[in-house]
């Protein structure tokens, strides 16, 4: 393979090693599993096992073969305590690592930038999807109240 193709892969795998790495610094600064070093390996991993399945003409199994990997990696962070599940979202952004450095590595560079900023907008929302889950419980408990009254509950025989 010519040095300027083996060139052209280092860089694909030093952007996907950066965006990676700004997906895990959000992770770690909240305080997460799987922070900067996780999802930059598994950005650029996912992005060298799909430039290379390029070269090679194996394209569609290996990118399977990716996200199944994936998947069982994300499985791995996955706890349940009690009633609740721990670690749904952090699977999730390890799914979306490895997606991003699948675009790296099929050079789609726009897509893998705007797809890492798109996993930060939703990283982020979390402080609003909390404000609106805890006023769907208020309306739920308001309306809850209103149907026991309706039926007669709180009143005294």
């Amino acid at each position: 393979m010519p040095i300027d193709d083996q060139l052209a892969i280092l860089g694909r795998l030093a952007f996907a090693v950066v965006l990676g790495g700004l997906i895990g610094l959000e992770r770690e600064l909240r305080g997460y599993p799987a922070g900067i070093r996780t999802m930059a390996l598994i950005t650029m991993g996912a992005m060298l096992f799909t430039d290379v399945s390029q070269i090679l003409g194996g394209d569609d199994r290996v990118a399977a073969g990716i996200v199944t990997g994936i998947g069982f990696l994300g499985a791995g962070v996955i706890f349940r305590e009690g009633y609740t599940v721990r670690g749904i979202t952090t699977a999730a952004t390890i799914w979306a690592s490895a997606a991003i450095g699948m675009a790296i590595g099929r050079e789609l560079y726009l897509v893998a930038g705007l797809g890492t900023l798109l996993v930060f907008v939703v990283l982020e929302a979390r402080p609003f999807t909390r404000r609106v889950d805890e006023a769907i419980r208020r309306r739920a408990i308001v309306d809850s109240d209103l149907d026991d009254r309706d039926r007669g509950e709180d009143q005294d025989d």
